[in-house]
């Protein structure tokens, strides 16, 4: 068999490795990883939720490097580049590090007796993995793919977890109530470790699990809360205070939710990560992290969001309600069929003034006409179908007056296209 020489070569082949592109489960991707036998001293994070995580993993990153830590980020999905999903020491994998690295777990793969098919998102974790050892990092974040228990990065083991938050998506997955959604994020905590669960209300199913196995809980409000005001936040943990901190970089009143789970997770591990306050200020007003409430500069005002569950698009429509006066609001809005669309889009009727929706690629799209139809009976008004993302935005761009707004959200498929082929000037 002759395997790719390409990164892009690559990709198509690890996804025809396996019938089903999602397939849960932890045994397959264990036997590969100890075939693999990569191993490493640093200090893991493993992070889930069921929004929120991306920024807290950045955040967590930011605050490390600025403390002179050698940190490897894995994140899921990309925005435009595979490579963002694999980052050492601030950089992205390189593609010639990449097809190393593929070519090393899928020789570990074969080499097992009886063939272990892989998904698309398991190879991507043991590459990431495989390249983090080699590394010599000193930390290392996993950011979980869907749920947690089951998760291809729950197969690693960590030295402290975190939940961001618990809401409904994925439910053909991970089951149709909170409770059972965050029963399943729970499953990466460990006895005896930290377990961050920054959810204001966790549901009983986590925190049950986390009794259950005697895990240290760390509790939004009880154990670590933050307050603030216009200026400055500060950030209270069990035994130590962080003051007069900045706002995060990334915009958002949520993200102080972020933040301060990201500041509890390094309270807790305080005496094998000593984190300054200069590095903490440092790090949360450089961070970085595209499509969350990005807000671009130039005038039509433009904000780029993957927000696409229930509180995801709530969250954004807050945030929108922040930003002051713009005379209107154009959407430009692609989703997938298996979201809760109608849950999710009844946050910004109120919000949008002119929707321009468009269909999505892939057996998941959702057909521009079929996103007009809901949004139509949901009492929206203005609703203008396009093929894809792109061609909504620069029509939106086109039309908007200059001191209107527009937001692209959605998806991360809506953002990624706007990115690549809309935001050209």
């Amino acid at each position: 068999m002759v395997l790719p020489d390409t990164l892009a070569g690559w990709l198509a082949w690890v996804e025809q490795q396996h019938v089903r592109p999602i397939e849960l489960g932890l045994e397959r991707v264990a036997r590969v990883r100890d075939a693999l036998g990569a191993r490493t001293d640093a200090v893991v994070i493993t992070v889930a939720g069921t929004n929120g995580k991306g920024s807290t993993c950045a955040m967590l990153e930011a605050m490390l490097r600025a403390a002179g830590y050698r940190v490897g980020l894995y994140t899921s999905p990309h925005l435009l580049d595979y490579n963002e999903r694999v980052r050492i020491d601030g950089n992205n994998a390189a593609d010639d590090a990449l097809c190393e690295a593929f070519a090393a777990v899928e020789a570990a793969r074969a080499s097992l007796s009886l063939a272990v098919p892989l998904t698309y998102f398991e190879y991507g974790t043991l590459v990431a993995w495989w390249l983090f050892c080699r590394a010599g990092l000193e930390v290392v974040i996993l950011e979980v793919g869907m749920g947690g228990r089951l998760d291809a990065v729950n197969v690693f083991e960590p030295d402290c977890a975190i939940v961001t938050g618990v809401a409904m998506d994925h439910m053909e997955f991970l089951g149709d109530t909170r409770e059972a959604i965050g029963f399943e994020k729970a499953g990466i905590y460990r006895a005896g470790k930290p377990a961050i669960c920054a959810d204001p209300q966790p549901p009983k199913s986590l925190l049950d699990h986390v009794a259950a196995i005697g895990a240290d809980l760390w509790l939004q409000g009880r154990d670590f809360r933050f307050a603030g005001d216009r200026q400055q936040w500060q950030y209270l943990g069990r035994a130590q205070k962080r003051n007069s901190l900045a706002y995060p970089a990334l915009r958002g009143a949520n993200q102080l939710l972020n933040a301060a789970g990201a500041l509890a997770a390094l309270e807790s591990l305080g005496d094998r990560l000593p984190v300054p306050m200069q590095a903490v200020r440092q790090g949360l007003m450089l961070v970085e992290w595209p499509g969350r409430f990005q807000v671009l500069p130039g005038r039509p005002s433009v904000v780029l969001d993957v927000a696409h569950n229930p509180q995801s698009v709530a969250v954004l429509a807050d945030n929108l309600a922040n930003m002051g006066f713009f005379p209107e609001t154009w959407a430009v809005c692609g989703m997938l069929a298996d979201k809760d669309v109608e849950g999710s889009l009844q946050h910004m009727i109120s919000r949008v003034d002119k929707w321009l929706v468009c269909s999505l690629p892939g057996p998941r799209g959702l057909s521009a006409q079929v996103l007009a139809e809901r949004l139509q009976a949901m009492g929206a008004a203005s609703v203008e179908c396009f093929e894809s993302p792109a061609d909504a935005m620069i029509a939106a761009r086109k039309r908007a007056g200059e001191g209107d707004r527009i937001v692209a959200f959605g998806s991360f498929l809506t953002v990624a296209d706007v990115m690549r082929n809309a935001l050209r000037s």
